[in-house]
C-alpha cells in the first residue's frame, strides 16, 4: 500500500489543521492506520491511530482531546483534526499502516510509511 500525506502547513499557536493521508494500492481497510510526528533532533514518536473499521482509537497522552483521527474507507483516507496548536507540535507528521497487534503506539508495528507532511506552529 502506497500512502501520501497531505495538509501541513504553517500555522499560529491555538489554530487548527487537518492532515490527510490517502492510500492506494491493496485495501487499506485492512490496516490499522497511525499518525506519527518527528521533531528536528528527536525520535518520531506515536501520535493518534485508528483501526481498520475505525471502531477503535489510540491516542498519545499529550494529544487527547486535542487531536482526532479518524478514516472513510470509501476514500481509503485517514484524517488528523488538530486543534489547539501549539509550538510543540511543530514537526513532521508521517501516516503509516500496518498491523500492529499490540505494537499500535511502536514505529516497528507498522510497515508502510507516507512522505510526511511539515506541520509549524508560531507562537
Amino acid at each position: 500500500v502506497q500512502l501520501q500525506a497531505s495538509g501541513g502547513g504553517l500555522v499560529q499557536a491555538g489554530d487548527s489543521l487537518r492532515l490527510s493521508c490517502a492510500a492506494s494500492g491493496r485495501t487499506a481497510s485492512r490496516y490499522v492506520m497511525g499518525w506519527f510526528r518527528q521533531a528536528p533532533g528527536r525520535e518520531r514518536e506515536f501520535v493518534a491511530a485508528i483501526s481498520g473499521s475505525g471502531g477503535s482509537t489510540w491516542y498519545a497522552d499529550s494529544m487527547k482531546g486535542r487531536f482526532t483521527i479518524s478514516r472513510d474507507n470509501a476514500k481509503n483516507t485517514v484524517y488528523l483534526q488538530m486543534n489547539s496548536l501549539k509550538p510543540e507540535d511543530t514537526a513532521v507528521y508521517y501516516c503509516a499502516a500496518g498491523s500492529p497487534l499490540l505494537r499500535v503506539t511502536s514505529t516497528s508495528g507498522y510497515d508502510h510509511w507516507g512522505q510526511g507532511t511539515q506541520v509549524t506552529v508560531s507562537s
